[in-house]
């Protein structure tokens, strides 16, 4: 077994035998159970507590869509949250502690280090992210006996693509910056930046800022513009991103 399959076993063994393995995967549990029943329960506790302020105005009959969307919805605010939250330390720690240092005396270079980190992370991600959508699809077609997968698929998909991409720009931010909080700051004033640029049709349809919008659109079973764009540049970012934190990480100091 090469150094770079060691490594990588090492990394999930981490995620495994460490708190990881329970923060974002309880985090999508909770969604993926309560989603649905939320969806379908929602138009009734409003109107039985507003509806006399309601007047007339009558709220439609929920549908699978709406628990597609509270999924969608909950993937891009809480989520994406607690990625920032959680990958703040991804390199800085690993520094910190001096894990680094010790594993970069066996035959691994400082690039695979960071490469290898990300991809076994975002490996994760994908892993935690099906589990989750596959547990979205079961209850909402308990609770509203219908639920056609293509929707809910396609949007949970296309989101992937922005939680790489924020996996991406968290560890190239903790290279860069030695504390997690920090970090993690500066990822969510990034989220903050691109949910603000995303009024700009322009970014909103070349840049990762236009991917929420689409995800839902698709989840409620809407037409969108195609998300041939928005994928290529989130692909394209993550990759620069990744390659600038291990050209980084080569200059910093153990």
């Amino acid at each position: 077994m090469n150094g770079y399959l060691v490594f990588a076993r090492k990394e999930a063994l981490e995620i495994v035998r460490t708190w990881r393995i329970w923060v974002l995967p309880s985090i999508l549990l909770f969604f993926a159970l309560t989603g649905p029943p939320l969806a379908r329960f929602t138009p009734e506790l409003i109107n039985a507590l507003a509806g006399e302020q309601l007047g007339q105005f009558r709220i439609p009959p929920p549908t699978y869509l709406d628990a597609y969307g509270q999924w969608i919805k909950n993937l891009s605010q809480i989520v994406l949250f607690a990625l920032i939250i959680i990958y703040g330390g991804l390199i800085s720690s690993e520094i910190r502690s001096g894990t680094a240092a010790f594993v970069l005396t066996k035959p691994l270079s400082r690039a695979a280090f960071v490469i290898i980190k990300a991809i076994v992370h975002t490996a994760f991600l994908a892993f935690t992210l099906t589990a989750g959508t596959l547990i979205t699809w079961g209850v909402t077609l308990a609770v509203f006996r219908d639920a056609p997968a293509s929707a809910l698929w396609k949007s949970a998909l296309l989101w992937l693509v922005l939680g790489v991409f924020f996996i991406m720009l968290m560890t190239a931010l903790s290279v860069m910056i030695p504390a997690p909080a920090g970090a993690a700051g500066a990822g969510l004033g990034a989220y903050a930046l691109l949910s603000a640029v995303a009024i700009w049709e322009p970014l909103r349809t070349y840049s990762p800022a236009g991917i929420t919008g689409q995800a839902t659109s698709l989840a409620a079973g809407t037409e969108t513009a195609s998300p041939l764009w928005t994928v290529t540049t989130s692909v394209l970012l993550s990759i620069a991103l990744v390659l600038l934190a291990a050209a980084l990480f080569r200059r910093k100091e153990l």
